[in-house]
């Protein structure tokens, strides 16, 4: 009614415009504006007054001063579904300018919502502070927002927050609210009866507990949940890993506007892939204009400092200061867990093996290890046995400052561990630093040799090559293991590493430094290098004597690798020379069934064999075996290395097949021992093969040693030895199985390795210069053969002898290849 009452009055306001201006005898042209002014004035005035109308006729009726406030009642299903409600209420946070390496993460999470059995259904997204978790949720949020007609952020942080935001959006439900109402209830009412699809989201929850009654027990939607807390059951968690390399590479890239991808590799990886890192880093770079490889070094030598710099895009908190909340919270709750988080932080980032480091410490024991070390302040803080730890672990867990734990293992993000320990002073870190040695030093097995102690060993390792000090004796004990287990390039890396800190530290005599220089000479021939070892053991062994005495078992240790080695070098007579004088030394010293005694017997036997007398040593090796069998097992490795040599000296002797048939027993019982890639292992399968050969069946080793080959170049290098025996032994099978040309093409090939490798004039030199003038004539050149094996014999006749096996078969050869070049009284004479 308001409304055409002031269309009225604006009528008649016009007309009045006209009649009143006519009766004043104007102008005709003055007459023309004011009709044309008092037009449009009606026409303003009438929308003025009609847009006055609408809104006093849609606003809401105002209580009475006077009127009492109704009291509050339950809300009815009715009150959440009046007309008031708008349509699609949509309240996000902001999209993330950058999100990388959750292409697969995110589909999955939309698939796992929209294909939930019940509703409404719940994910917690999870993981350490700076993982991208909120980054994640608002991605998805707005990615899929098309899919709901609610969908609302709520902090969930601090209680009070939430339940404003709670308030927040009962109101805009358009929920009827009283003083005395919960807004918590009136959103659960609105979302059970809500028809459509319905999103909330939950954001940085302490954890579950935190909220607990506020979860919507009903309705069509879903809920999202991002927390640090890592405990949250498996139907409903998602744990975000950190990015992988090239998504994390990548974004620095895009972030620096840089383009050296491998350094910014490098920097992705020294920051773990943490997103809130690599932000950081990706802001830094591109504010002061520092490129991947400046940002590199300054983070090598700057670390503390540099982590504190750079405004990261879409983060609250840097990474120095993200986990302090947590580190202030466990400091005051539960002082065991941080006292763990410093000692997990000494170690290498992954798998952690807290089980075996913690779980036989006592309090007492705690206290022992701590004497002595100036840490046993910090050791007394540490949880001690398996249920204190299990609680301990589970206190850190809760904001996701560790993995989850398993099977025994934990992993701790390498930021997490700066962070933890550049808080500390140089002093706690020191002491640490001891406390996580002394505890790793005790759990170490203690049987380098032992197959079944490698597992250990190898959970151990990663954590011993970072805390364990450069001449200890637990990083001795770790390069015997890796020797054991055939890593001899590591072990002689190690080996080296403490002979130069004992030398410096404790002199070049010193009985701890003559130990790592024989450890450094046995793993540098076992890495190849035979002629080497030799020339290292020969300068040791008198020291060795002089300083420990002749008799002492370390004087005879090296004696005997002096003699093995003397042999791998070349000269097999002098090696069984050697070793016939030690044995009976050590049967006098040591007894005639000590482990050393019997290895000096095994060497011995083999040496008469490598001589030229492969009958002597099949017999002394059989007589050898029971003997091992019942001393030391029959797994042990020194037991299964007789087995070996006994089959090799087997088939020398003439009985191919029975060499073949025992390999063939040895091999899987050496992968199930040692390993399926042990250099001793694949040594057993490259004699299998080889006479499987000489059995009769050429096509069948050919194939064998294909398939070996590149395993020996990749586990024991390109250039072994072994690699290159096995490599003249697939050139062999390859010319008996019918392809002389390729045989004598791959003998090419490898006789100037070998020359430089091992030497012109060692022994498998010669054989491959045998083999090559071999497979000429079997080509179809028998000059060529005549003329190599022309030059061939004197060479072996002055390096071997002119009587040995070898040289007697060049002989029986030049003339063979003499005949066949047509010269029948050269080869008759």
């Amino acid at each position: 009614m308001l409304v055409w009452t002031a269309a009225l009055v604006t009528l008649l306001a016009g007309v009045a415009g006209f009649f009143v201006a006519d009766p004043l005898d104007l102008p005709t042209d003055l007459l023309d504006v004011l009709d044309k002014r008092a037009s449009v004035i009606s026409m303003v005035a009438g929308l003025l007054f009609g847009g006055l109308g609408v809104w006093l006729q849609r606003r809401p009726p105002s209580a009475p001063a006077s009127s009492p406030p109704e009291p509050s009642r339950a809300l009815e299903p009715a009150d959440m579904t009046a007309p008031r409600t708008p349509a699609r209420p949509f309240h996000l946070m902001p999209r993330p300018l950058h999100l990388v390496g959750r292409d697969e993460t995110l589909p999955s999470l939309h698939d796992r919502l929209a294909n939930a059995s019940t509703l409404p259904y719940w994910v917690a997204v999870h993981g350490l502070g700076g993982i991208g978790k909120t980054s994640l949720v608002a991605e998805y949020s707005h990615r899929y927002q098309h899919d709901y007609q609610l969908a609302w952020h709520l902090p969930a942080e601090d209680p009070t927050v939430l339940s404003a935001a709670f308030a927040e959006l009962a109101a805009h439900l358009g929920v009827q609210q009283a003083d005395r109402a919960d807004p918590v209830r009136q959103v659960h009412a609105v979302l059970d009866a809500h028809p459509g699809r319905w999103l909330l989201i939950f954001d940085n929850a302490p954890d579950a507990e935190a909220l607990h009654g506020l979860l919507p027990p009903t309705g069509s939607g879903h809920v999202l949940i991002t927390s640090r807390s890592g405990s949250w059951p498996d139907p409903h968690g998602l744990e975000l890993p950190v990015l992988d390399s090239g998504p994390a590479t990548a974004f620095l890239l895009e972030r620096s506007g840089c383009e050296d991808a491998q350094a910014a590799a490098a920097v992705a990886a020294k920051l773990g892939g943490l997103p809130l890192a690599l932000e950081q880093a990706g802001a830094y770079m591109a504010e002061t204009g520092t490129d991947p490889s400046g940002y590199l070094d300054l983070l090598t030598r700057h670390r503390s400092a540099l982590l504190a710099e750079g405004k990261p895009w879409g983060y609250a908190e840097k990474v120095t200061s993200t986990w302090q909340a947590a580190f202030d919270q466990l400091t005051t709750t539960h002082p065991q867990a941080i006292a763990l988080l410093r000692l997990l932080a000494c170690y290498a980032p992954e798998d952690i093996p807290y089980h075996r480091l913690l779980d036989d410490l006592t309090v007492d024991s705690l206290v022992e290890l701590g004497d002595g070390k100036g840490a046993k302040r910090q050791l007394s803080l540490l949880p001690a046995g398996r249920l204190q730890v299990n609680t301990t672990m589970a206190a850190l867990r809760r904001y996701c400052l560790i993995s989850r734990p398993h099977g025994g293992l934990v992993s701790m993000h390498r930021l997490v561990q700066a962070v933890t320990l550049d808080q500390l002073t140089n002093g706690q870190r020191n002491a640490w630093s001891a406390v996580a040695n002394t505890i790793l030093e005790q759990a170490l097995p203690g049987t380098p040799y032992v197959p079944a102690a490698w597992p250990d060993y190898r959970r151990l390792l990663p954590h011993g090559l970072t805390v364990l000090p450069p001449g200890s004796d637990g990083l001795l004990e770790i390069s015997r293991y890796l020797g054991a287990a055939g890593d001899f390039r590591t072990a002689r890396t190690l080996a080296r590493q403490l002979c130069d800190h004992r030398t410096e530290h404790l002199g070049a005599e010193h009985p701890d430094t003559l130990t790592a220089r024989h450890d450094l000479a046995y793993w540098t021939g076992e890495a190849g290098d035979a002629s080497a070892a030799r020339d290292q053991f020969a300068a040791l062994l008198p020291i060795r004597q002089r300083v420990q005495g002749a008799d002492h078992p370390h004087s005879l240790e090296t004696s005997h690798h002096f003699a093995i080695f003397t042999g791998l070098a070349g000269d097999a007579a002098a090696a069984r020379d050697q070793l016939a004088a030690l044995l009976p030394i050590r049967q006098r010293v040591q007894g005639a069934e000590h482990p050393d005694t019997l290895r000096t017997r095994h060497d011995y036997a083999d040496w008469i064999g490598d001589a030229g007398d492969a009958a002597a040593a099949r017999d002394q090796l059989a007589a050898l075996l029971p003997i091992r069998q019942r001393v030391q097992g029959a797994g042990h490795p020194d037991t299964l290395r007789t087995r070996h040599n006994l089959a090799h000296f087997t088939g020398l002797a003439g009985d191919v097949a029975a060499a073949r048939d025992q390999y063939a027993a040895l091999l899987p019982i050496r992968q199930r021992v040692q390993g399926a890639e042990h250099p001793r292992t694949l040594d057993t399968w490259h004699q299998l093969a080889y006479f499987t050969g000489l059995a009769g069946d050429a096509a069948a080793a050919r194939d064998q040693l294909a398939a070996l080959l590149p395993i020996c170049e990749r586990v024991e290098g390109p250039e072994h030895p072994e690699t290159l025996t096995v490599r003249h032994a697939l050139a062999r099978f390859t010319g008996l199985a019918g392809d002389p040309a390729a045989a004598r093409d791959q003998y090419a090939a490898l006789l100037p390795v070998r020359e430089r490798v091992l030497g012109t004039d060692h022994p498998h030199t010669l054989a491959n210069r045998h083999s090559l003038a071999h497979w000429t004539g079997q080509a179809g050149d028998p000059v060529a053969a005549r003329d190599q094996l022309a030059a061939l014999l004197p060479i072996r006749e002055r390096v071997l002898g002119a009587d040995h096996s070898d040289t007697s078969v060049t002989r029986h050869d030049l003339a063979d290849w003499t005949g066949r070049a047509r010269d029948a009284a050269a080869a008759r004479d």
